[in-house]
């Protein structure tokens, strides 16, 4: 691993641990050459998960796109960033599970509405809207009847 304050090659671990779930390493590592410390991760270089979109196209599944869009819709609401950071964790972990390569946006889509559906009402709207394309307040309407209702 290359020094990133004077680039020598030559350096030293000085501790290694686990991430909660043990698929990532953080190592503290020491330049022998100028003795600054750095941090480095390590994780398993996992096959990219194809979105398939609704016009075709095909995209690599991007975890920064769907925390973005999560975010959005969680926006000024009492819900902290570790807990958006776990849903992603866990939708990514959930759709590696599945052994698909190639992925409807749909059904990632909805795995969401339905989390944030238990996680927040109001975030679920936000989302919903984006989402399934409201067109004018009589879709806002009729999604608040459906939740009500429940």
């Amino acid at each position: 691993m290359k020094c990133p304050f004077c680039g020598e090659i030559n350096n030293k671990v000085i501790d290694s641990r686990l991430s909660k779930n043990g698929d990532v390493i953080r190592r503290r590592r020491e330049c022998i050459e100028c003795r600054r410390r750095f941090t480095t991760y390590e994780h398993i270089e996992e096959i990219p998960i194809m979105i398939i979109k609704k016009d075709g196209r095909r995209e690599v599944f991007s975890r920064e796109k769907v925390r973005s869009g999560i975010q959005k819709a969680c926006e000024k609401r009492d819900i902290s960033m570790d807990v958006i950071d776990e849903f992603v964790d866990e939708l990514e972990r959930d759709l590696r599970e599945t052994g698909k390569k190639e992925i409807p946006s749909r059904e990632i889509g909805e795995r969401i509405i339905s989390r944030l559906h238990e996680l927040d009402d109001v975030a679920y709207v936000r989302f919903a809207s984006v989402y399934r394309e409201f067109k004018d307040v009589n879709d806002f309407v009729d999604e608040l009847k459906n939740l009500l209702s429940q």
